[in-house]
């Protein structure tokens, strides 16, 4: 059973910076590709960034030059850096990995951009 586990979530400023992980339990460069989403209360859950096995991105509108994806095979993991951040990010965020046709996905973790 493949599993996902997020950590990073919490608290911040507008304006202030958070760093999402995600760990898998199986190695990274298993997966077809990796993302993370988030769902805010109320609204749908969307795609925030994605990266494919080759290193490629790809970004939402909404996050673009603010958010980071990145993977660390020496840590097994898959980060979000995210900046500069503003009020309409708050939401739970999700780590998804995809493996053929399969979806695999994390607990998710909480950010809350307040005042």
């Amino acid at each position: 059973q493949v599993q996902l586990v997020e950590s990073g979530g919490g608290l911040v400023q507008p304006g202030g910076s958070l760093r999402l992980s995600c760990a898998p339990s199986v190695n990274i460069f298993r997966f077809n590709n990796m993302g993370w989403y988030r769902q805010a209360p109320g609204k749908q859950r969307e795609l925030v960034a994605i990266m494919f096995s080759f290193g490629t991105t790809t970004y939402a509108d909404s996050v673009k030059g603010r958010f980071t994806i990145s993977r660390d095979s020496a840590q097994n993991t898959v980060a979000l850096e995210m900046n500069s951040l503003k009020p309409e990010d708050t939401g739970v965020y999700y780590c998804r990995g995809m493996i053929r046709n399969s979806a695999y996905w994390g607990q998710g973790t909480q950010v809350t951009v307040s005042s």
